[in-house]
């Protein structure tokens, strides 16, 4: 998306070609002399899809995040070992860069929310364009009140440097969830129902059903990811998904070109060499095959099936190494091209400038979303069992029925359902995310038990005999506290 950014603005400003000399020059781009037409509009729309590339969202760090602390991941790269060993601190280069490019984003978000009403344009489309815009914005504080807990609710774009508009104090983390929910709300009627780059309702929905199941607020959850469910379903084949490219489960991808301006880093960062550019240590190096002095209980050696489930079993040679659809295996050596690693971004790397789309919303995980709010509200039913049946069968696992040990009880399928996230949306930027939720899902019912939360690998990996909570939340920046005086860091840091 990033390489029409720039020629949209060109030809926005140089539309009158014609008689371009007879007007004075524009000084500037400014709000008053950029929001003038629809072309404008557009232009600032593509922008804000264009913040989601940033290294520190889903271009990089919004992805090595959701997996290197969590028990998916190991690495020796240095670049990933405060994740690694859950040692981040406020300047931690993640903690940084996550941050600032959630509020590039949201600034670009709420540039389009306070200009584009005033633009005189077709009215369906300008909708749209407001409703994008309140999902871009939502995306970004989501992401923001998982990691970091309440953050400054900037709602208008910054346009100056006084005190007053820069130095916001922390909104509650309810204030922000509360925020997120009404922009997903006033957006859902706004968008398209359908279109293959874009913010559409279904993935309005998906997000809703996401950001109800973080709050434990299981009813609205599987409303709204009902109303996914009822109008797609999932592709035949789980290798068929990836990598990513807007096919027939995908609800919501950051687009990449595979441009200098607009490639995707993560392949090169994750593939072993070749495909990868050169060699050296990868980031979020999947739990598999670990030295047994090293082993953890929890890695994905003592999950996964290699033999039966299509998603971990042996699919063929590429020149990435043994195809195991949800991992490539380098090899059994020490070097850094040996092992196991992450398959889902398996297009060519291109030199840092993959054109490799990255999954935020598919539909498998709508589907489990779906199958986890019913049982945490009445389970085991078989409404919830029939959903993650659906992921079972296409992943070749036999089919659960009523009287199967995994579906004993709320707790057995709980644990089940837990499995299959796990295994189902492994290396997508989900796993810590849902190790944190349910920890807090104890922390709130004392009644719930998930076999791993992120309180045991916090634990684990700190050598600990109890876990520090306070790790459940990132610190504030280091950079945000020097410049904003009423921000107040976590408790911890």
């Amino acid at each position: 998306m990033k390489k029409i950014l720039i020629p949209v603005f060109a030809l926005t400003l140089l539309s009158t070609a014609c008689d371009v000399l007879d007007k004075d020059p524009l000084p500037s781009i400014t709000p008053e002399n950029f929001f003038t037409s629809a072309d404008d509009a557009e232009a600032s729309l593509t922008a804000a899809y264009d913040a989601l590339q940033g290294a520190g969202l889903y271009g990089q760090d919004i992805i090595v995040v959701g997996e290197m602390p969590s028990d998916n991941c190991t690495s020796a790269n240095g670049d990933v070992a405060a994740l690694e060993n859950i040692t981040w601190n406020s300047t931690t280069g993640q903690v940084r860069s996550i941050y600032r490019d959630s509020y590039i984003g949201i600034n670009r978000a709420n540039s389009i929310l306070k200009y584009v009403p005033a633009i005189d344009m077709p009215a369906a489309r300008k909708n749209q364009i407001l409703g994008e815009a309140r999902f871009l914005r939502a995306l970004h504080f989501f992401n923001l009140v998982k990691l970091y807990g309440g953050v400054p609710l900037r709602l208008e774009p910054t346009e100056t440097g006084t005190s007053e508009v820069l130095n916001l104090p922390r909104a509650t983390a309810d204030a922000v969830y509360a925020q997120v929910i009404q922009d997903l709300t006033t957006a859902e009627p706004l968008v398209a129902t359908s279109n293959l780059t874009r913010v559409t309702q279904n993935a309005v929905n998906a997000l809703l059903a996401r950001v109800y199941l973080t709050q434990r607020q299981w009813a609205p959850a599987q409303a709204a990811a009902g109303k996914v469910l009822s109008s797609g379903s999932l592709a035949p084949s789980f290798k068929s998904l990836f990598p990513a490219d807007n096919k027939s489960e995908s609800i919501f991808e950051v687009q990449f070109a595979g441009s200098a301006d607009g490639g995707n880093i993560l392949p090169d960062l994750l593939l072993p060499s070749p495909p990868a550019t050169y060699s050296f240590p990868k980031f979020s190096i999947p739990t598999l095959y670990r030295s047994q002095a090293s082993a953890q209980p929890t890695d994905l050696t003592f999950v996964v099936d290699t033999l039966t489930d299509k998603r971990w079993s042996f699919q063929g040679v590429t020149n990435a190494g043994r195809d195991h659809a949800s991992y490539v295996d380098g090899g059994r050596g020490t070097g850094n091209d040996d092992g196991p690693f992450v398959y889902k971004w398996s297009g060519n790397p291109n030199g840092f400038n993959s054109p490799d789309n990255t999954y935020v919303l598919r539909y498998a995980d709508v589907v489990l979303m779906y199958a986890e709010a019913a049982n945490e509200l009445s389970g085991p039913t078989a409404d919830a069992l029939a959903k993650l049946n659906l992921i079972r069968q296409r992943a070749g696992l036999t089919e659960l029925t009523s009287t199967s040990p995994q579906a004993a009880s709320k707790q057995a399928l709980r644990t089940e359902i837990d499995r299959q996230r796990r295994l189902e949306l492994a290396f997508e930027g989900e796993r810590w995310f849902d190790l944190l939720r349910y920890a807090r899902h104890e922390q709130a019912d004392p009644a719930a038990d998930h076999a791993v939360t992120a309180l045991d690998v916090i634990r684990a990996q700190r050598k600990t005999p109890t876990a520090d909570p306070n790790y459940l939340l990132f610190p504030i920046p280091l950079d945000e506290l020097n410049t904003n005086p009423n921000v107040q860091q976590n408790p911890g840091y």
